[in-house]
């Protein structure tokens, strides 16, 4: 795959998944603009001074005004978003108050929303097309497993259907939209929080990362509308 002077947007790109990506978008020649919340986050981060790489501090992916200064920040024409950044919570229905609902709304619904929609006007004015990739989850596509998270399976499902939806508005304009939807990904955080899980099961970074430089690739050529669940052997 071929990203030689194609500009890319990675939402949450100095996450596990995050270093991945944008790896293998650098091997692979692109140029990319990583946005980061937390500064200790971006100070780990691998790939924070090499030369084809743009770190943007942003404090609140849901508010447009910052999403805006993200895709104002794109040294090129845009031609790839990739949206990774998100938040989990679990939480059972009868104990998840509406704050706790609408931060999980926030941060992957809306979120994912916002930079869609800046992305797309960023492609338009371009008139290149582009590509666009959303992370939904695996509660998105199978809602049972998503008891006792049902404010994240929620909002995780709402991006799935964005993906869909918006898709068939801009094919036409030679945007293709797809999503990922993984199962539990092995990351040093999720084998702290589940010690005694089977590690070998789960999706590696690197897999999944795979998926998404293929979908947002110029060797994409016809795929679109699709949520392509990234399992594992889970």
């Amino acid at each position: 795959m071929d990203f030689s002077n194609k500009h890319v947007v990675v939402t949450g790109g100095t996450g596990a998944l995050g270093g991945a990506v944008v790896g293998a978008l650098l091997e692979a020649g692109g140029h990319c603009t990583v946005s980061y919340v937390h500064l200790a986050e971006a100070q780990r981060f691998e790939y924070r001074e090499h030369a084809k790489v743009m770190l943007v501090a942003l404090s609140d992916l849901a508010d447009q005004a910052q999403v805006a200064k993200l895709y104002a920040a794109v040294p090129g024409t845009l031609w790839a978003s990739i949206h990774l950044a998100g938040g989990f919570a679990a939480g059972k229905v009868a104990e998840t108050d509406e704050p706790a609902l609408m931060a999980q709304l926030e941060s992957n619904l809306i979120s994912c929303f916002l930079c869609c929609r800046a992305a797309v006007n960023a492609m338009l004015l371009g008139e290149q097309g582009g590509r666009i990739v959303n992370v939904a989850a695996r509660p998105a596509l199978e809602p049972r497993s998503g008891a006792g998270m049902s404010a994240y399976t929620v909002a995780k499902a709402g991006v799935a259907a964005l993906t869909v939806a918006l898709a068939e508005e801009v094919a036409k304009e030679g945007i293709l939209v797809n999503a990922v939807a993984p199962s539990i990904m092995d990351t040093p955080a999720n084998r702290a929080a589940m010690p005694k899980a089977n590690f070998d099961v789960w999706p590696k970074v690197e897999e999944v990362a795979a998926t998404i430089l293929f979908l947002a690739s110029p060797e994409n050529k016809v795929t679109r509308g699709a949520v392509v669940p990234v399992y594992g052997k889970a």
